[in-house]
């Protein structure tokens, strides 16, 4: 396999015979550390992830405008972060409207996906999406008691949560969330999982 070539050459060839010389294949550009981004990123896909839907419920602009609108949001990054006080943390990318709504809004909501909730999971993960109102319009779900944000219907495990604290981490955006409720709604069902690039199921 052909070595990337330095900035402006070619791959080193032998003297004898001479081929015909061709382009060196592209080098992906690393960061002054040394990893690139597509290195990077192979390298952790190749760690296994629970799947999440945070929510929250976005306050209405004016008084007496109803409940306001719910926003959601699919997530690998989630952990559990301290016992005692029950702390997690999620990691939201910068600037986008869950980060914009989490720096207002500090109460929200975690539900761990079952295996059979891998459409949801895929709804709130696209790109140019539909509207949040129009998502969870046929979503079963029931409505948090302390944090208003939407708990899945058929979810592994919901919890309410109250930010702590945030934390700027490049593009991202680590939030702690101290744990208010915990629920189990089908704590026996197999979990949806990310790995690769793809949700994936468990098999027994």
């Amino acid at each position: 396999m052909a070595r990337c070539a330095a900035r402006g050459g070619r791959a080193s060839v032998p003297d004898v015979p001479k081929p015909t010389l061709v382009p060196a294949p592209a080098c992906p550009t690393p960061h002054p550390e040394g990893v690139s981004n597509d290195e990077f990123r192979d390298a952790m896909s190749r760690l296994a992830a629970g799947v999440c839907l945070i929510t929250a419920n976005e306050p209405p602009l004016s008084a007496g405008g109803g409940r306001g609108e719910d926003v959601g949001m699919t997530a690998t990054a989630f952990m559990s972060v301290s016992l005692e006080p029950p702390l997690v943390l999620v990691s939201v990318r910068e600037g986008s409207r869950m980060d914009d709504l989490l720096a207002e809004q500090p109460l929200w909501a975690v539900s761990v996906l079952a295996d059979s909730q891998v459409q949801v999971a895929s709804r709130f993960a696209m790109k140019n999406r539909i509207s949040d109102r129009l998502l969870f319009e046929d979503v079963p779900y029931v409505r948090g008691a302390v944090s208003g944000a939407p708990l899945l219907t058929g979810a592994l495990a919901t919890l309410e949560c109250r930010t702590q604290s945030r934390v700027e981490a490049g593009d991202h955006t680590l939030v702690i969330g101290h744990v208010l409720t915990a629920t189990q709604p089908s704590p026996d069902t197999p979990p949806l999982t990310y790995f690769r690039g793809r949700y994936r199921h468990l098999t027994p």
